[in-house]
């Protein structure tokens, strides 16, 4: 049975085309990985298929009485309202339900309705009432608090303003609200992104037992193989199914490519014959015909074109000079914001050396580095700096700006040439079209890659990332990786993806050591 139909989509922005004719169906229980390169638009696909963005062109068709719900990357969590608060949001048809129910219960209690008006208040009074029952809603409290548990929401406290909240933190509660939803759709667009291990593997369980179809927008490898039976990948404004998990869309990815290369260099070697036929023999009465009958068959060819390849990124940190032994000390450090969220903390790192900081979502692992830099201050204890430091710090959350790419490195730059902005930018992997667009309507990768870009140009001995590889493609996550091997600096990583901290031999830090929220 099919949920979704999708037929000749066309979408741009500006002069930006993203997909061109492109065709998609959904059908029961099928479990969907969407792959592609940063700002291929899997986040507009979502956008469309939801309402959220009108397409140019195309029909998006949903069946009937289908519950969608969506987990955007995006989402903003209103200030002022609680955990409780967005949770229950999930019940918000069966509250204006309630509404409903109580604005009939006055008008029976009014005395001014006829008796024909009298019984079909009553009767719909009655199936109000029979449809709270079913959807259990005199339960919505218990339920609220069960899921609360299940992703350790209830230590955060439920009464908890979201706008406290960290990434993670808020990707769980959104998580939580879109499963007490229950509905007969999900699309996930990078949901592992800020959630520790041990609630990516709670989220894989989860749709591993899933009955009904998910969409899924992720670049991390192994959860998509662990949880997707269909790939669809979507390059140069197209879109492409194929059966299996991600491994094995690589496999017959390669060799369809393999395949077209081969079809086209043999075809550009038969329109060369063809092309120097006609050339020699066009102007000969006794070869005219067959020349007309080569050329003919040229325009009627249907030629193959190769797709183009996209701008792999390559990332390479300037490094300065070397630094002193010490690059931090901290003594008896407790961090936090109005109330402390470790125990006092002993750490050391000295120059050379590759640190992880691991641990669950919210306790800590930001604040300390943030300490740790001196961008928040210390409720006690002390943070000693070492000699000679450069550091460069890749923060999790940034605001995107309105400004363009270009400006936005001139910005930080001002001494380079544009060729040198450009330059600089390509290498990171942004196309000309995302040079020239303003920031905040990149893609979640797109906008990593220019912050690396910022960071890589400029020297350091010592690097800060938080979560750096959250919204990249596998491409970028690769190119991070060579980097960060050949790196000589020092470097502090809070990363939730081990294979990726793993190949950086570095000495690993469990946070839940210290940490008051565990």
């Amino acid at each position: 049975m099919s949920i979704l139909n999708v037929e000749h989509l066309s979408h741009g922005f500006g002069d930006r085309a993203i997909f061109e004719d492109v065709s998609f169906r959904l059908l029961k229980g099928e479990h969907i990985g969407l792959v592609g390169a940063n700002g291929e638009g899997k986040s507009t696909f979502m956008s469309i298929i939801t309402d959220k963005l009108v397409p140019d062109e195309g029909k998006i068709e949903w069946a009937k009485n289908v519950r969608v719900g969506y987990l955007d990357q995006h989402t903003v969590l209103e200030k002022n309202q609680s955990i409780r608060d967005v949770l229950k949001g999930a019940f918000s048809f069966l509250f204006d339900m309630e509404k409903d129910m109580n604005a009939i219960c006055d008008d029976l209690g009014s005395g001014a309705l006829s008796d024909e008006e009298m019984a079909e208040k009553m009767e719909e009074l009655g199936t109000i009432q029979e449809l709270l029952l079913s959807h259990d809603f005199y339960m919505i409290d218990a339920k609220v608090e069960e899921i609360a548990r299940a992703f350790e929401l209830d230590e955060l406290g439920l009464d908890r303003d979201v706008s406290e909240l960290s990434g993670g933190q808020r990707t769980k509660v959104l998580l939580a609200k879109l499963l007490l939803e229950k509905p007969d759709i999900l699309l996930l667009d990078e949901p592992t992104n800020y959630l520790d291990v041990q609630h990516i593997e709670w989220l894989k369980r989860y749709l591993l037992d899933y009955e009904n179809a998910f969409i899924l927008i992720s670049h991390d490898i192994p959860f998509l193989n662990s949880v997707v039976n269909l790939i669809y990948h979507m390059e140069n404004k197209r879109l492409d199914r194929y059966v299996g998990d991600y491994d094995k869309f690589q496999e017959v990815y390669a060799a369809k490519k393999s395949q077209l290369e081969a079809a086209y260099r043999r075809q550009q070697q038969e329109i060369a014959e063809l092309e120097d036929f006609v050339a020699r023999n066009k102007a000969r009465v006794s070869t005219r015909n067959m020349a007309m009958s080569r050329q003919k068959k040229l325009d009627k060819m249907e030629r193959i074109e190769l797709t183009r390849e996209k701008p792999k990124p390559e990332f390479r940190f300037k490094e300065a000079r070397t630094s002193g032994k010490l690059i931090f000390e901290t003594k008896e450090l407790v961090i936090g914001y109005e109330e402390p969220l470790s125990r006092p903390i002993d750490l050391r790192m000295e120059r050379g050396e590759r640190l992880v900081l691991k641990g669950a979502n919210g306790i800590g692992k930001t604040t300390l580095l943030k300490t740790i830099l001196g961008k928040i201050p210390a409720l006690s204890g002390s943070v000693e700096l070492g000699d000679y430091l450069f550091p460069g710090y890749f923060e999790q959350e940034v605001q995107a700006s309105s400004n363009t790419c270009i400006e936005e490195l001139w910005e930080e730059f001002p001494s380079f040439t544009q060729y040198e902005c450009r330059a600089a930018l390509a290498k990171c992997g942004l196309t000309t079209k995302n040079i020239e667009s303003q920031v905040r309507v990149l893609s979640g990768g797109e906008q990593a890659k220019l912050r690396l870009c910022k960071l890589m140009n400029r020297e350091s001995n010592v690097l800060f990332l938080d979560e750096p590889t959250n919204h990249l493609d596998v491409d970028a996550k690769e190119a991070l990786l060579t980097a960060l091997r050949a790196y000589k600096g020092s470097l502090l990583l809070i990363c939730h993806e081990p294979e990726f901290y793993e190949a950086l031999s570095p000495r690993v830090i469990d946070c839940s050591e210290w940490s008051l929220r565990v």
